[in-house]
């Protein structure tokens, strides 16, 4: 059983703006917090879950093809669209 996190910290909208850079870092360090604006919770901040996927660019490049014909369409189609049918 894992150990229970510490609820996370709550702090302004004004003050996290302000502060930002040393807000980060301590995201990066682990910390949560949770964005309050006139005491209503607006957001919560904190390190990204192990299930977020990291994009990489190009990584699909040569797999995909496309059909020569994927951009025409019949005329009957193409008059449809221009009719507004």
């Amino acid at each position: 059983m894992s150990e229970p996190r510490p609820s996370p910290r709550r702090v302004g909208v004004r003050e996290f703006r302000g502060n930002l850079t040393s807000f980060l870092k301590q995201v990066q360090d682990g910390q949560r917090f949770v964005l309050t604006s006139h005491h209503k919770i607006i957001a919560e901040i904190g390190p990204p879950s192990a299930a977020v996927i990291v994009r990489k660019p190009g990584a699909l490049r040569g797999r995909i093809k496309v059909s020569d014909d994927f951009d025409s369409q019949p005329a009957v189609v193409l008059k449809a669209l221009e009719d507004g049918r």
